[in-house]
């Protein structure tokens, strides 16, 4: 059996994180969390290539934090605008935040992918919607078999004048969906990308989900392969089109007693997402690994919160099987 390979595509922020508790966490972020859950769930099976702009200066440290895991490479490190992401996040409770970015990515082109079309699975997890150039999406949809994730946050977040960043509509997604088989976004990003009033964006209601049905038919009419919606402790939705009719599935969360950081759950989520995927070729699989992802993301600050496969297994056949 061949290996596994999975490219984790987005930024690798010099983030400093104050908690919805008042603890104060520095650390990279953004895809390293989906490259090093990967990791760990491959082992020898498999390969992560995180693809990625970062500041010279970040450069040894990004690789030392990688060092650790032999299945990582850093040929998709790249240095040469010397422009990566720094960003600031302060909670306002477990799973609200203000986000100001203090430096921005050079934006992924098709010339940074290039060297990885052979992989299984790309993973875009851009957090803002400048990262990730919609040339990339169409160069990898003409030039690679591989299965194209895609998280809504980027396109459904800009950076004012005075680096915060902020929510937006997603009014281009007809140019986008196209070139997406898998969408992940989390309710607030489905109104966002549903909704045309802007008056939304100050209103948000995490109990609203009358327009997910139609927001799904609409993307998947637009060659999108399969919408998940995360929906936040609850668990996750699925959609996707069997024999031409819309198939909607619910997939329970992973329950945690308790969350110590929140930073990362949805990158996690959509590493777990490549991993089912890739692997097993199973939706509701997945969404299981996807939501084991996250789950145990939250239940630390650093990268040892991640199960190989052996122990990822075992929890997700307690959790949903037994």
């Amino acid at each position: 059996m061949s290996k596994i390979k999975i490219a984790t595509v987005g930024p690798i922020p010099r983030d400093t994180i104050i908690t919805h508790k008042g603890e104060v966490i520095k650390k990279y972020g953004c895809i390293t969390h989906p490259t090093i859950a990967l990791s760990k769930l491959l082992g020898d099976d498999g390969l992560v290539f995180p693809v990625t702009h970062i500041n010279k200066e970040d450069e040894q440290p990004i690789k030392e934090l990688f060092e650790p895991y032999p299945n990582i490479s850093t040929a998709g490190l790249f240095t040469h605008h010397d422009r990566g992401t720094i960003i600031e996040l302060k909670f306002l409770d477990q799973n609200n935040r203000e986000e100001k970015q203090l430096s921005k990515m050079a934006p992924i082109m098709p010339e940074d992918v290039k060297p990885f079309l052979d992989v299984d699975a790309f993973v875009f997890v851009p957090v803002t919607d400048f990262e990730i150039d919609l040339e990339t999406l169409k160069y990898i949809k003409e030039n690679s078999k591989a299965i194209i994730i895609f998280d809504a946050h980027g396109p459904t977040s800009r950076v004012d004048e005075n680096g915060v960043r902020v929510r937006q509509l997603w009014k281009d997604k007809n140019d986008w969906l196209p070139y997406i088989d898998v969408l992940k976004m989390n309710l607030e990003e489905s109104q966002f990308s549903w909704c045309q009033d802007e008056k939304i964006l100050n209103n948000y209601d995490d109990q609203y989900t009358d327009h997910l049905d139609d927001f799904a038919e609409y993307a998947l009419s637009k060659n999108v392969n399969t919408l998940y919606i995360t929906l936040d402790s609850r668990g996750c939705l699925s959609y996707h089109k069997e024999n031409g009719e819309t198939r909607k599935e619910f997939i329970k969360s992973v329950w945690v007693d308790n969350v110590v950081d929140t930073t990362g759950c949805g990158d996690s989520f959509a590493g777990g997402l490549a991993y089912g995927l890739a692997l097993y070729k199973d939706r509701i699989k997945a969404a299981q690994y996807a939501n084991l992802m996250g789950a145990l993301r939250t239940q630390g600050a650093g990268f040892d919160v991640f199960k190989d496969k052996e122990e990822s297994d075992k929890i997700i056949e307690e959790y949903y099987y037994s």
